[in-house]
């Protein structure tokens, strides 16, 4: 995971570039070569005045896509990356958010049929006693603009866009509960446990700067997920500070108090399009959508896919994605 220094910007230095005043059209660019001859007639024809020079900007060669670099957040850079959150939230409201946990630990004799057949009240009851019982390992957020620009926070090399991914020192899997298949594919995608033990994040602390910093508790905000009620029901438990309440109901009321009426998850939109099946890889995959930066379940790096998978959705959606809002998958209550 890149770990990014926060140095105050150098100053920018700028080129300014003429548009010559009789062009009509932005995208030429004119260099005028002033001649000692007044009279244009009798210049001659390989005067450097008579060589065209315009240059038309669709000719030049693309500009290369902006570097994405994952912030990585732990203890000693906590409380200036949520600054740094605070500052641009106004301007980049949208908000893609992954978690990465333990796995889970209970789990229905019934297998597989069970999650066919019961209701949302009875995944939940699940899904509380699960979450109750374990501690959040990694969460990533991808803050984007209207249009999907993701911020560049106004450094000196502005064709670099950044993400966050915050690492925490709660969970300790020499002492904790986990699923132990779970923790060993955490540590192939690369997250280290020691150093999170060492120098991560306390979830008390991150919660406060969380409730502060412009995420939560504010309608103009929209929360983009996939399968997400494990997500949010991690952070719930994390931003109310205690166990989840025992009725699904309550834990709606929660999540619309802490996220508003803006959430989107990802699994739930799947629903309502043709062709569209499986975990986040393999929709990506259908939807022809690359990972741009790190691995799978690397709470940033997902954080980020999840984001371009829902570009993609939001306009395979009948009616629009505004329609379904609100709704996760597994608890949808209508």
């Amino acid at each position: 995971m890149a770990r990014v220094c926060l140095c105050p910007p150098t100053h920018s230095h700028y080129q300014t570039v003429f548009t010559s005043p009789i062009s009509s059209s932005p995208s030429s660019l004119y260099i005028h070569t002033p001649s000692a001859n007044p009279n244009p007639e009798s210049r001659s024809p390989n005067h450097p005045s008579q060589i065209p020079s315009a240059m038309s900007l669709k000719d030049l060669p693309p500009s290369p896509p902006p570097r994405i670099v994952v912030r990585s957040v732990f203890a000693y850079n906590l409380q200036s990356e949520f600054h740094l959150i605070t500052s641009i939230i106004d301007d980049y409201p949208f908000v893609s958010m992954d978690t990465e946990f333990p796995g889970v630990v209970v789990r229905p004799n019934a297998g597989y049929d069970y999650f066919r057949n019961q209701s949302p009240s009875d995944h939940y009851l699940l899904l509380k006693s699960n979450v109750d019982a374990l501690k959040l390992i990694q969460v990533g957020l991808t803050l984007t603009d209207a249009e999907g620009n993701l911020p560049d926070l106004d450094e000196s090399n502005n064709n670099t866009r950044y993400i966050w991914e915050f690492n925490f020192n709660d969970f300790d899997p020499s002492r904790d509960q986990h699923a132990s298949d779970s923790i060993e594919l955490l540590k192939r995608q690369g997250i280290d446990f020691e150093k999170n033990r060492e120098f991560g994040i306390d979830s008390v602390k991150f919660s406060e700067l969380m409730m502060s910093s412009g995420l939560v508790c504010n309608e103009r905000v929209s929360w983009v997920t996939f399968h997400s009620a494990y997500d949010f029901g991690y952070l719930v438990k994390l931003l109310a500070g205690r166990v989840l309440p025992d009725e699904l109901s309550r834990f709606l009321d929660l999540l619309k108090t802490f996220f508003g009426a803006n959430v989107y998850d990802v699994k739930h939109l799947m629903r309502y399009c043709e062709s569209l099946y499986g975990g986040l890889d393999r929709v990506a995959k259908t939807l022809e959508v690359d990972r741009a930066v790190g691995k799978c379940h690397q709470a940033g790096s997902d954080s980020l896919l999840t984001w371009h998978a829902f570009q993609k959705i939001k306009v395979l959606c009948s009616g629009g994605p505004e329609k379904y809002a609100g709704v996760l998958y597994g608890l949808e209550v209508f």
